[in-house]
């Protein structure tokens, strides 16, 4: 690597320990939000960090000048020089979004109330940032950095808290503890299957499993599993929600589809070789938010599989021909 290349890569990395220490969350430490960083404190790469100055930029400034002086800091394949006209969206809301979140920039300082798809939106630093960043690598970084964090606070630790705030609450049946699923449709389709479809169609039915879009599973009863010939497996993509319903000795396996994955003919293959010591008899159920998600892949729903769709809770839909809800042989 020649020096001009390792002095331009080594400025990068220094400036993702910057991104960090700022507390940005792992997703806005990367090479394209350090190039952000250094484009609009205008830090050019044999420079020290002392040497930080407020650059006001626009999106395609701020391209312009990463382009310029760090072109041996590969970018693609295609053209290792030089952000591509189309990444403009995705360095304004993946890179510069964040750093104004963080603390790190303010937009517009002279005109606030610009749109956001103004071509004359400017971005520059905070006199904050400005301050702390000409001390890194020194003793007073640390002082700097903590002066920072208790006026802005570490961004990964508010965007925890608010997703965090935002996460579905699900009540489990009988006195379980209730839990709580990642924010978002997928979580809250699943509470309609565990609190009304269970309710109306398997009254009384043990929620064994229950997978979560952010923890992967969240309610696993693998010894219970056990006893109905069923175990776990880590490498297997289990539906989201199994239910026992002992009343009929059913094992209800559902697929809730907010916007892929329903029981289609692949995905019973793939459940009935999942399931395929269970003792109970596997009843497969997809279940939609809406008849709109509903009619996108209807066409795909297998036979002899079940659909439930939450907005009308009290009713069912029968890939079957002539049974009702129950397994087959």
């Amino acid at each position: 690597m020649s020096t001009a290349s390792e002095a331009q890569h080594q400025k990068v990395r220094e400036a993702q320990q910057i991104l960090k220490e700022l507390g940005l969350p792992r997703a806005q430490q990367s090479t394209r939000t350090a190039l952000v960083l250094l484009a609009m404190f205008g830090l050019e790469p044999e420079e020290p960090w002392s040497a930080v100055r407020s650059n006001t930029l626009g999106i395609t400034e701020c391209m312009d000048w990463m382009a310029d002086h760090y072109p041996l800091v590969k970018k693609g394949r295609a053209d290792p020089t030089r952000y591509k006209p189309n990444s403009r969206e995705s360095i304004r809301r993946k890179s510069v979004q964040q750093l104004i979140a963080a603390g790190a920039l303010i937009a517009n300082s002279d005109m606030p109330d610009r749109t956001v798809n103004d071509q004359n939106n400017r971005y520059e630093p905070t006199a904050i940032v400005l301050e702390a960043l000409a001390t890194f690598g020194t003793p007073r970084w640390e002082v700097e950095l903590q002066r920072f964090h208790d006026e802005y606070g570490i961004l990964r630790e508010r965007w925890d808290a608010e997703r965090e705030s935002h996460r579905v609450p699900v009540a489990l049946p009988g006195d379980e503890e209730d839990i709580t699923l990642s924010p978002g449709k997928h979580s809250e389709l699943i509470r309609a299957v565990v609190e009304s479809f269970r309710m109306e169609f398997t009254p009384g039915a043990a929620v064994v499993y229950l997978g979560d879009t952010g923890d992967k599973w969240i309610v696993k009863k693998e010894d219970y599993l056990r006893q109905l010939g069923v175990t776990v497996d880590a490498h297997g993509k289990m539906p989201d929600v199994v239910l026992h319903y002992a009343d009929r000795d059913w094992l209800v396996l559902v697929e809730a589809v907010t916007s892929h994955g329903p029981v289609d003919g692949k995905r019973v293959d793939e459940l009935k070789a999942l399931f395929k010591d269970a003792k109970p008899g596997l009843v497969l159920v997809t279940a939609f938010p809406d008849k709109a998600t509903f009619r996108r892949f209807a066409r795909d729903i297998a036979w002899e599989t079940e659909v439930w769709i939450a907005e009308n809770k009290t009713h069912m839909v029968h890939f079957n021909g002539e049974r009702f809800l129950g397994p087959y042989s």
